[in-house]
């Protein structure tokens, strides 16, 4: 029985209603209406509180088929690994295995059924990443392994045709060692000078000192978009502009912005930009470089053989226009192809719906984790004007990283990275070797960040009980 301003209703109990032989020779429902006397009206008026909105994590969960699944000890999986890899919807894999199953063949190679429709879904796939980041035209990306690739790329086809001694590149110390390393071989290779931004005192990448070591001698600017680690975001149209009026180019790694927030390589007036499949809902083994048509038309080819050639002789070869020319070789059709679906599937959803609700997300984790004692988390603060990305690194004092990583997922399903994030660098500057990681998708909840928090005090409370 249940009585609601004067309503009274007697309803058959859940077990009952989902008995179907409930009703069987019974009236409907047994309602019973009651108004008070001095009720004017001769209605009831019943107010139903509206249901709670659901949330971007709680929509999209059920695409995702790896997320339900029980881990060890039979904890429910709480993936917070994504800065990492993200995983792949139904729609991605579906997309992959239609290729394989319907038409895999070699792309541009052949006149038959399958080669045609292998070469226009691969094309197709290059038209969708090129409108997703608003480039000019789909010419101006190429297809590579990865975003390490990519910046391998530019290094030895543009870095090699262009730099000379003592010419400067300017990076931030907290790059992604896939966005130093190139650099520093090709230094060894050109004499060119490397110069590294350092952070502020909020732990962000200092802006005012890369504008006063960009110079006349500056021949490329190389930083990331959002880090790894501080989870801090640069404001790239500045850098660019700073670059630009110097004549210097700029190379972003894209790698944590492309996936989570809206990019425009056109509005950034970006030279270089560089992003990986796999952290945006795509498969392993592809990610793509955009390039300003102009410099790829000027760039000698990276890798020499099938695919990239316009005519081969026996003294010499002709090459093709780009992209072809930095495509050597059978590319990676079902991946691409698949990078085209997860594309699709992003833009479904809306990149600034996706932003949005991991700045909520991103404040969510935050200023949970710092509720917790002993933690120390790395990067700026969130406020009003400073957006922080869905990641956190931090350590816990006392435990190591590795120790936490292992015990939370062990004992709890919660998946986190610790290590240096391929990141040495900003470490060594932080004074720490490692760090514990936990970072955010769209289909993250804020019960992930709860279940991950309180995990973590377990993890806390269990070493210290051997002290």
């Amino acid at each position: 029985m249940m009585t609601m301003e004067g309503v009274v209703l007697k309803l058959p109990s859940f077990t009952q209603l989902m008995n179907p032989n409930h009703f069987t020779n019974r009236t409907s429902l047994n309602l019973r209406f009651t108004f008070p006397k001095s009720s004017s009206s001769s209605t009831a008026s019943l107010s139903v509180p509206a249901a709670a909105p659901v949330s971007l994590g709680h929509s999209t969960r059920h695409d995702f088929e790896i997320l339900h699944q029980k881990v060890n000890n039979g904890s429910k999986l709480v993936y917070l690994d994504n800065a990492a890899t993200s995983q792949k919807p139904s729609a991605v894999i579906d997309a992959v295995n239609n290729y394989y199953r319907s038409y895999n063949s070699n792309v541009h190679r052949g006149i038959h059924f399958l080669s045609a429709r292998a070469t226009d879904e691969y094309e197709m796939a290059r038209r969708k990443v090129a409108a997703f980041i608003n480039a000019s035209e789909s010419s101006e990306i190429v297809f590579t392994r990865n975003a390490t690739e990519a910046i391998n790329l530019v290094a030895y086809s543009w870095g090699m045709s262009n730099l000379q001694p003592k010419d400067e590149i300017v990076l931030t110390i907290a790059e992604h060692h896939s966005a130093i390393v190139p650099w520093q071989l090709l230094s060894e290779k050109t004499d060119a000078v490397l110069k590294f931004v350092s952070l502020t005192e909020d732990e962000v990448p200092d802006t005012k000192m890369l504008q006063e070591l960009v110079s006349e001698k500056t021949k490329l600017v190389v930083v990331h978009h959002v880090s790894n680690m501080l989870a801090s975001v640069l404001p790239i149209n500045e850098i660019v502009q700073w670059a630009h009026d110097v004549g210097a180019k700029v190379l972003v790694d894209a790698c944590q912005s492309v996936p989570h927030m809206v990019v425009d390589v056109q509005n950034l007036g970006v030279d270089f930009l560089v992003a990986s499949s796999h952290k945006m809902c795509g498969p392993t083994g592809v990610g793509f470089l955009y390039g300003k048509s102009e410099l790829l038309a000027a760039m000698p080819p990276f890798l020499g053989g099938g695919e990239m050639i316009s005519d081969v002789f026996l003294d010499h070869s002709t090459y093709a226009d780009p992209p072809s020319r930095f495509e050597a070789g059978t590319p990676a059709i079902g991946e691409a192809i698949g990078l085209g679906a997860a594309i699709d599937y992003l833009s479904e959803i809306g990149m600034q719906k996706i932003h949005d609700y991991e700045v909520d997300l991103a404040n969510y984790l935050y200023e949970s984790l710092r509720t917790v004692p002993g933690v120390r988390i790395y990067g700026p603060t969130p406020s009003a004007t400073v957006h922080r990305a869905a990641l956190c690194s931090f350590n816990v004092e006392g435990l190591h990283p590795t120790d936490i990583a292992t015990f939370l997922d062990q004992q709890h399903g919660v998946a986190i990275r610790s290590g240096h994030h391929c990141a040495q660098p900003l470490h060594r500057y932080l004074g720490i070797n490692a760090s514990a990681r936990a970072s955010l998708y769209f289909y993250n909840t804020k019960e992930d960040v709860d279940d991950f928090v309180r995990g973590l005090i377990d993890t806390i409370d269990f070493f210290s009980s051997f002290k």
